[in-house]
């Protein structure tokens, strides 16, 4: 199989398009067929500036451009001329454009005419200036797709991070750690480790919330109360592999985490952080729990060298490969979501 992924433009302040462009050059074209969703006017802009040497047709509707062989694929979105481009600076245009781009991939997704969707990096200073009100793009999947709880997943070759909760303040985390909410998260991580990354019999990894875990109730009772309970009823009734609640500095610390397919962390930093220090450039996030397939590369829109040519495309590329390798699982047949 050879699946369509609908590549978004992000936003075109930021090294959305850049990283899109040098990623398509660098992954076998006899794997995938792209899909560029956003303005080609602005992808061709930033092809002429970084002289990638790609050529685009528009794959619009109302298009009467014929495709060569070689040629890329845009749904030409529309864009106001009028708004130059500030490389560099989040705006409303760009916040909105961004969007609108994720809107149309995520259409396409549920239609089925493209297999999966990899977003390029939104602002969410632009977004909101353009009148967006939401945390990230997970959200917003999940708002639009009617995906009733969805799990953030960061992922490379030798280390996947879930988060139980993501983009919410610090102080509003231990209100969110519930034993019910525990269980049914490390279900649906089980669940995509199988079916998502073909790993057979998942070894799983819960971290505390507290210092040192707790401490056995010292330093806080949310292991005591919320996750060992989890952890235990999950073990008891549905036989998986999982360790837990585990301090999270000397987990990392130690090394212990080679011993695992995954883990959960209870908050974003506790899992990013260390995530990030370990695979910086080369991680990819991907929403679990979605009635279609969504990765992202691990960085943002890195305002300070948009523009520059300066921008590594490695997670972009990480990125597009992982969408392709989960469409070919959940598309071939037999699969249990295909």
């Amino acid at each position: 199989m050879q699946p369509t992924i609908a590549l978004t433009i992000g936003d075109f302040n930021g090294i959305g398009p850049e990283v899109v462009l040098k990623s398509i050059r660098q992954i076998d074209r006899k794997r995938f067929h792209p899909l560029l969703i956003g303005n080609l006017s602005l992808f061709q802009y930033y092809n002429d500036l970084l002289k990638t040497g790609l050529s685009f047709f528009d794959a619009g509707p109302e298009s009467e451009g014929a495709a060569s062989s070689e040629s890329i694929p845009v749904l030409n979105l529309k864009y106001d001329s009028g708004q130059k481009l500030h490389p560099g600076v989040p705006t409303p245009a760009s916040g909105s454009h961004s969007m609108k781009a994720v809107d149309k991939a995520i259409r396409l997704c549920l239609k089925k005419e493209c297999q999966a969707m990899v977003t390029a990096p939104i602002s969410k200073e632009a977004i909101h200036m353009a009148g967006f009100d939401l945390p990230g793009h997970t959200e917003y999947l999940a708002r639009q797709t009617d995906a009733s709880e969805t799990l953030m997943i960061l992922a490379n070759r030798s280390l996947r991070v879930a988060l139980s909760t993501g983009h919410i303040p610090l102080k509003e985390v231990p209100n969110q750690v519930r034993k019910e909410k525990l269980i049914r998260q490390i279900k649906h991580l089980n669940k995509s480790l199988i079916e998502d990354f073909g790993i057979a019999k998942p070894r799983i990894a819960i971290l505390g919330l507290n210092p040192h875990a707790g401490d056995g109730g010292v330093l806080g009772r949310e292991e005591i109360e919320e996750i060992k309970p989890a952890v235990s009823k999950v073990k008891e009734r549905q036989q998986l592999k999982i360790s837990g609640p585990l301090p999270a500095d000397g987990f990392f610390g130690s090394g212990k985490w080679k011993n695992y397919d995954a883990v959960l962390a209870i908050y974003h930093d506790q899992g990013l952080i260390p995530f990030k220090t370990l695979t910086f450039g080369k991680g990819v996030n991907f929403t679990a729990g979605l009635p279609i397939i969504r990765t992202s590369p691990d960085h943002g829109t890195a305002y300070d060298i948009a523009g520059k040519n300066q921008a590594s495309e490695e997670s972009m590329v990480m990125a597009i490969q992982l969408a392709i390798e989960i469409a070919e699982r959940r598309y071939q047949p037999g699969h249990p979501v295909h």
